[in-house]
């Protein structure tokens, strides 16, 4: 029990933060549409319990993937989180199939809800938390790849480095971004519903909130899918060729793979060096190269093959090698 609570306090904690904000909306949302019957607060309700679920799995995963090594699973648990947002999105996706379900029912059989003020007062504030939890992830997409929030355009730059973020702190902003969008489209909704006769809004709103869920759960899959199986990070693989032939007794990297662990970066290298060298020497140089590249963010494990110097060149300096891709 103390390990797991140990493993919990190193979870995602943008992600339990963003569950515990969507299980309040949702049951301020679930009660606002049972006493308004109003088709696009139901779609808001679905939208911020599965957002709630989803993340609550989320910080699960990202606390459990931390999990030491043991002697069943040598390699670690550093995809876990994968195998986790693969599960999540499942919920995401059915909640998305009953809000389309629901708003379709509307446009065929438009009907005028009640209880305007109470709609616009819930949406509203809802709008708003899910505001305060989506700069809360902006701000961790910073701290993910290393960028004081302080010193820069918070909105801006989370866009730009969106994909640098840790998988469980990609989720967390994708889906409040949806949420946030999606609350301002019940908005209208309800505004247009309640001053023209166009009740029909409501149901329209209710599918592209649908339709926007199910991107998520589109992008979100197939970005937990590659990390399941096992995705190479060749941004940071260009960064630390360049870093280990920096190494005046390095000649050449015959190979060097950069594998994302769920939120971890685990590092295989093989050099060549002069035949030369002695073992101690040999030592030095792995020591020394693998001390520079566990300073690097992400970087928790370094296996340093080495062999003699064929005087042929295989590394591609990071410049010609990304003309090449």
């Amino acid at each position: 029990m103390s390990e797991l609570i140990k493993l919990l306090r190193k979870g995602n904690k943008s992600a339990m933060m963003a569950a515990i904000v969507n299980t309040i909306i949702s049951i301020i949302k679930g009660i606002a549409f049972a006493l308004t019957g109003n088709v696009a607060m139901f779609a808001e309700t679905m939208h911020s319990l599965g957002d709630a679920a989803n993340q609550f799995f989320v910080f699960i995963g990202s606390a459990l993937s931390k999990k030491a090594p043991t002697k069943r699973f040598p390699n670690g648990f550093g995809r876990l989180v994968n195998l986790v947002l693969l599960g999540a999105v499942l919920v995401v996706g059915i909640m998305a199939f009953e809000t389309i379900k629901e708003g379709y029912h509307h446009i065929l059989h438009p009907t005028k809800s009640s209880g305007f003020i109470l709609n616009i007062a819930v949406l509203g504030i809802s709008v708003l938390l899910e505001m305060f939890v989506l700069f809360k992830a902006m701000k961790e997409i910073l701290h993910d790849v290393g960028i004081n929030p302080a010193e820069t355009n918070v909105f801006a730059q989370s866009f730009v480095h969106l994909k640098k973020a840790k998988p469980a702190t990609k989720l967390v902003f994708m889906e409040d971004l949806v949420a946030t969008g999606g609350g301002v489209l019940a908005l209208i909704a309800v505004f247009i519903s309640r001053f023209t006769p166009f009740h029909q809004a409501e149901g329209i709103a209710s599918i592209l909130i649908g339709l926007m869920m199910f991107f998520v759960v589109g992008r979100v899959f197939l970005d937990n899918a590659a990390g399941a199986l096992g995705e190479a990070d060749k941004e940071m693989e260009m960064k630390i060729g360049a870093i280990v032939m920096q190494d005046v007794q390095v000649r050449d990297i015959q190979t060097l793979m950069v594998m994302k662990e769920g939120e971890e970066l685990h590092v295989e290298l093989k050099v060549e060096i002069d035949p030369v060298l002695t073992v101690a020497e040999a030592d030095d140089i792995k020591d020394r190269l693998e001390n520079r590249i566990l300073q690097e963010k992400g970087v928790t494990d370094v296996i340093i093959e080495f062999d003699e110097d064929d005087g042929i060149p295989d590394w591609v300096p990071s410049d010609l090698q990304l003309q090449k891709e």
